[in-house]
């Protein structure tokens, strides 16, 4: 666990002294609880940097953190992130108990499509497999065949022995797997609130600004913010990106928090931020946090037909990935 000094100086990045030290009684609360409650905390990478640094136990991407919640030996789950991805964390932990600090931090995304959405497709396109990214609901990943993150998504819908595959529920997402793969893609008008807030011009307009910039995009933004970037992949491949390539001065054209957390990591580069803000993913704050633990509450409970069937389809893409 961190120590108190780490944690402030991973904080000095984005807040000034006087806040860090408001933050600090809070954060040592948490963390006290986590140790009384065998509680660990999960901490997606568009949380605010006092939760990433301050309380979370495990860091990164959706991928990452539904890995890691499987494998934790800990009673219970605090998911740091929205709603979905709690429920993914149920699904790879049905016998534990998961919490979430918001039921209200939801996910633009993951609300554009419902079970019922998905059964019209199939019986639409009977026979085609179907591919969801794991920013859906559990309902949702009940009626897939498999799971896929931003960060395999081309590798899991290259692994299906067919043409045509269909894509949910990201209809950017799946512009730009298109692109990157010789199957037909049969995709869903749904989009994150905040990714698509980009266009191709923001990027132009930045690169007149700061000549020599780096332009590192999401894939869930369209596809003409993605064709003028340098780089365009997960939340772990940006990081990975930033570190092996040396870029100085970087724009994120994703979540804001995303830069700030990236601050402290790469204290020698220089971020250059829109703040494009997820309001389901702030939510999510250091008080809310604390009761959650104190009165563990918040807890996701799932149908156990939609464990299994949900568990199945993020587990195939577990053994795609990893193996």
């Amino acid at each position: 666990m961190k120590t108190i000094e780490d944690i402030r100086k991973s904080l000095e990045s984005t807040y000034m002294e006087h806040e860090i030290e408001e933050k600090l009684p809070l954060i040592q609360e948490i963390n006290r609880l986590k140790k009384e409650k065998n509680a660990v905390l999960l901490g997606h990478n568009y949380m605010t940097p006092d939760v990433f640094h301050g309380v979370s136990d495990i860091l990164g991407d959706s991928l990452y953190l539904s890995k890691a919640a499987a494998e934790t030996d800990a009673d219970i789950i605090l998911f740091n992130g929205v709603h979905f991805m709690a429920e993914t964390a149920k699904l790879m932990s049905p016998d534990k108990k998961v919490l979430i600090a918001d039921l209200k931090a939801g996910c633009s995304l993951a609300e554009s499509i419902t079970r019922e959405d998905v059964k019209k497709l199939k019986n639409q396109y009977p026979g085609v497999p179907v591919v969801t990214y794991v920013n859906c609901t559990a309902e949702v990943k009940a009626e897939t065949d498999i799971c896929c993150t931003s960060a395999n998504a081309v590798q899991i819908v290259n692994s299906l022995d067919s043409d045509t595959v269909i894509f949910l529920p990201d209809e950017y997402l799946a512009g730009n797997v298109q692109k990157q793969t010789n199957k037909k893609i049969i995709s869903f008008p749904g989009r994150c609130m905040v990714h698509e807030m980009y266009t191709a011009e923001d990027i132009l307009s930045v690169r007149r600004q700061w000549p020599g910039v780096t332009v590192i995009s999401h894939p869930e933004c369209n596809t003409d913010v993605v064709e003028v970037s340098d780089f365009a992949g997960s939340t772990s491949q940006m990081s990975k990106f930033i570190r092996d390539s040396g870029a100085k001065d970087v724009f994120l054209a994703t979540e804001c928090s995303m830069g700030d957390n990236l601050r402290s990591e790469f204290p020698d580069r220089q971020f250059v931020s829109s703040c494009r803000t997820c309001p389901h993913m702030k939510r999510i704050t250091l008080e809310k946090i604390k009761d959650a633990l104190l009165y563990e509450q918040f807890e996701i409970k799932l149908d156990p037909e939609i464990v299994e069937k949900g568990r199945m389809a993020v587990q195939r893409m577990l053994d795609v990935s990893y193996k």
